[in-house]
């Protein structure tokens, strides 16, 4: 079969259609995908026949209850929006893979937020069903992120069966050779989307086991990754080594929006359960910092960013998986007094409000680009679970901005009563 007729069948199979994409005449709907690539498109198709996501030809009006205020009851109205339309239609397809797990962060994120036991239920419900275990053994970062949910149920109900399974391949990671099972890749967080997948995995498990073995291993890894991919001038990440030297149209480097986002993400999700006396805490806020007033600046004038950080003007749509993380980790960082939020506490509120603007009437959440290595071409109507995932991140932390006083956070209360 060719690549054109594999991508026919694959679109057929995940509800895309490609009219008019064949002959280069893309109707309006459509036009986001006149010049994507073949490979792109059977990517598209994958991720809607795996249950990830879609992205129709129409997805109805955009939503006009919902206000751009940061009052937590306005934001909390727009989190059960979109939580609830998420959880109805994607419950049955609930699977380990890294796209779902991020989805469970935000739905874990979304209850602790809204005091609605319903998300993490579900999420309670999604562990049983995999009997806690991870998705392969030895797993690469993508695989161990769905420990982050397991490991954060077990800190409310502590029940060790909850973190047996995970607990059992993390030793397991400590004892192998640290390096990455695929050919050709020297360490084991090779891309930089994996610092929002492993890392918070491995503090919590500090957390929950007051074994530093865990922080070693994250602070060794992290510095690794940090050391190949982190352009010290930009104060953005390449999303891999293949990226060091790739550019956008314009000829500036290549900074994808979403991997970006991972990373802020993930130093907030792994600062969270970090230890106060770590000696890298200072290196992680360090980056936080400098990452944030770099992506401040680069911030449109939607309040959100393109999926080519440098090149914005070569991408249609505003792409909403990396603002929602961006958003998060400011937000984060205003919340736990590590950035300013006189200067960041605007670019939240900025961002929130154009993410509003990508809401459907139904809860669909919009304009969230497909997996992928780099900035592609997109659908107004895309939607998938990770995007969700970080925009219930956000929201949850803009409700904590914007209470007073603001809550202590979850992991600090947990491992102060666990006495580490």
């Amino acid at each position: 079969m060719t690549l054109r007729a594999k991508v026919w069948t694959l679109a057929a199979a995940g509800g895309i259609c490609l009219c008019g994409v064949q002959s280069g005449t893309a109707s309006a709907q459509q036009v986001s995908y006149e010049h994507a690539t073949p490979q792109q498109l059977e990517g598209i198709a994958k991720d809607n026949s795996r249950h990830f996501g879609d992205d129709p030809d129409d997805g109805g009006p955009i939503a006009t209850d919902l206000s751009a205020s940061l009052d937590p009851a306005a934001v909390g109205k727009a989190m059960r929006k979109v939580g609830d339309w998420q959880l109805e239609r994607s419950q049955e397809y609930f699977d380990r893979i890294w796209t779902w797990s991020v989805l469970y962060s935000g739905f874990m994120a979304a209850s602790d937020s809204l005091g609605d036991a319903k998300y993490r239920e579900a999420m309670e419900v999604m562990g049983k069903k995999f009997d806690w275990q991870l998705r392969s053994h030895l797993p690469d970062a993508d695989d161990q992120s769905v420990g982050q949910t397991y490991l954060e149920l077990y800190l409310l109900k502590k029940d060790p069966a909850m973190i047996a399974p995970t607990r059992t391949e993390l030793d397991a990671l400590l004892a192998a050779p640290h390096v990455s099972k695929r050919p050709g890749k020297r360490i084991s967080w090779w891309w930089c989307d994996a610092l929002f997948m492993a890392p918070p995995v491995w503090s919590r498990m500090y957390a929950a086991t007051g074994d530093r073995r865990y922080i070693t291993y994250l602070d060794e890894e992290w510095a690794k990754t940090s050391d190949l991919l982190y352009d010290k001038q930009e104060h953005l990440y390449a999303r891999d080594a293949d990226y060091l030297t790739k550019t956008e149209a314009n000829g500036k480097k290549m900074f994808w929006s979403r991997g970006n986002g991972w990373v802020m993400g993930g130093i907030v999700r792994t600062l969270e359960y970090l230890p106060k006396d770590d000696p890298a805490r200072a290196k992680y806020v360090t980056q936080l910092n400098e990452m944030a007033a770099r992506v401040a600046a680069l911030q449109g004038p939607d309040g959100l960013w393109r999926a080519g950080m440098l090149d914005p003007s070569n991408y249609s749509e505003p792409e909403i998986s990396g603002s929602a993380l961006f958003t998060y980790a400011l937000a984060w960082g205003i919340n736990e007094g590590l950035l300013d939020g006189k200067v960041y506490r605007p670019v939240v509120a900025k961002a929130w409000a154009g993410m509003l603007t990508h809401v459907y009437a139904d809860g669909r959440l919009g304009c969230i680009q497909q997996t992928g290595a780099e900035p592609a071409p997109f659908r107004a109507t895309a939607s998938y679970n990770y995007g969700v995932g970080a925009f219930l991140l956000a929201g949850s932390e803009i409700r904590r901005m914007g209470a007073a006083p603001a809550p202590a956070k979850k992991g600090h209360k947990e491992v102060e009563r666990a006495g580490l």
